[in-house]
């Protein structure tokens, strides 16, 4: 693992399931829960609303120790100070958002299902490399089906692995036994009370506690 970097739940925001109104309490229920890393992605509010989203949620997280990342927008990461960024295929040069973010910030890179890919990410200067979906997934549907083996395959790279894709805790223990290094999860930790999102970071946690050899992570 990077030293930016520990195993475990990685929360991302969206909203329909974390709406303005419980977007802060959700993930701090999530924080709580054991969440080590968190993504603000939100693919509908205004610019203003993003700012201030952004701004409250790296506050949060910040309080927490634990760091926040941008979904597909450096402007924003820099604006609000935030660790770093997520980029998916089509969201512009890793390179370009090294320079604006620095040296130290987290910089992710969707790689879907192909090795090829996470290569290209690892010479762009990725921190870590995002594959998926791995189960049918209602935040990206249409995206290309990926197999465990992919996870076992990219270890060879050396950057921390992440899975995503239709999560829960009832399906995640083989990716974590594949390579998975963090589990990226939306609608499986996302939606209803805070109490209820606490229990189920908490229920990824336990599988990392019993899976992943570098899982330091204590209650």
């Amino acid at each position: 693992m990077s030293q930016k970097l520990q195993p475990g739940l990685y929360a991302i925001t969206d909203n329909r399931l974390t709406p303005p109104e419980t977007l802060l309490d959700s993930v701090e229920a999530a924080l709580r829960g054991g969440a080590v890393l968190v993504q603000y992605r939100d693919k509908g509010s205004s610019s203003a609303e993003r700012l201030r989203q952004a701004t409250d949620l790296n506050s949060l997280c910040r309080n927490a120790g634990v760091p926040l990342l941008i979904n597909d927008d450096p402007q924003l990461a820099h604006r609000v100070g935030a660790a770093g960024v997520h980029m998916g295929q089509d969201d512009g040069a890793p390179d370009e958002a090294r320079r604006l973010l620095g040296p130290e910030a987290i910089i992710g890179i969707t790689c879907h299902h192909r090795l090829e890919l996470a290569r290209a990410a690892k010479s762009a200067g990725a921190d870590y490399l995002a594959f998926g979906r791995f189960y049918n997934s209602g935040t990206k549907p249409g995206a290309p089906a990926a197999e465990a083996t992919v996870l076992t395959e990219a270890r060879t790279l050396a950057l921390p692995i992440t899975a995503i894709g239709g999560i829960t805790a009832d399906n995640a223990e083989p990716l974590i036994l594949a390579g998975a290094d963090l589990l990226a999860v939306v609608g499986g930790l996302f939606g209803g009370t805070p109490t209820e999102i606490e229990t189920r970071a908490k229920q990824f946690c336990q599988l990392f506690a019993r899976h992943h050899p570098l899982y330091t992570h204590s209650d």
